[in-house]
């Protein structure tokens, strides 16, 4: 499997049988910048999404009608995407697992917010924020976090999936920071493989993983720091 960053939270995953973005803001996200975007999204088969702020919907609703992709996202949000013009949706919520071919999703609890205001000034509520965990055939299982705190059930999620691939937000002030984040990588989880996100994309978040990166310092855990558009193959 290849796993590519595409800047903020926004990643690429391509497994056996799929090829699938998750929070797909690439319109007006600085870590996109300079990257093709035909290329980083063609063949798109899903659109998975962990929250409804409008960094991590992104350029959703454009990319599911010029791909065709099927959009996954909580029922709240998947609702609204529905009055938006995407018509491939499958929605779920907090401990629920969708089947499709070649892997499942589970949405797991964060601690975030998810309501968004849009262009036209109104606030809808979206839903709860949840992070993501896909299990793939034969291929390595992956939990994308989406926007969320250290809290102790992280444990349990550890426990009921055994993600071998974290994909975890290190950038503080709307998620933990990189040491609190290598904390709940070391105490909750033992993954194979983290690859920090939610950095480097605005001023007001840490600009690189270094506090990440010293904190996960002799652990077993391989930290995957790539350039955007580069992929990362686990």
């Amino acid at each position: 499997m290849k796993i590519t960053w595409l800047g903020h939270a926004a990643f690429r995953l391509d497994s056996a049988k799929a090829s699938i973005l998750i929070d797909p803001f690439l319109t007006h996200n600085p870590g996109f910048a300079g990257l093709d975007r035909k290329d980083m999204t063609k063949g798109v088969t899903h659109i998975l999404l962990t929250h409804g702020h409008g960094d991590h919907v992104g350029d959703t609703v454009q990319l599911a009608q010029e791909t065709g992709a099927t959009v996954l996202a909580n029922a709240d949000l998947a609702a609204w995407l529905g009055s938006k013009g995407v018509d491939k949706l499958e929605m779920g919520n907090t401990g629920g697992t969708i089947r499709f071919e070649g892997f499942t999703v589970t949405f797991t609890n964060a601690l975030h917010s998810s309501a968004q205001i849009t262009e036209d000034g109104v606030s809808h509520a979206l839903g709860n924020a949840n992070g993501l965990m896909l299990h793939f055939d034969d291929e390595a299982s992956v939990l994308h976090m989406g926007d969320t705190d250290i809290f102790s059930d992280m444990k349990l999620i550890h426990e009921l999936h055994q993600p071998d691939v974290g994909i975890v937000p290190i950038g503080d002030r709307f998620t933990m920071g990189g040491a609190v984040a290598a904390l709940a990588c070391q105490r909750f989880f033992d993954f194979k493989t983290a690859i920090p996100c939610h950095y480097g994309s605005f001023p007001i978040i840490d600009q690189t993983p270094e506090k990440f990166v010293a904190g996960m310092d002799g652990t077993r855990t391989r930290v995957a720091t790539p350039q955007a558009g580069t992929a990362v193959e686990v």
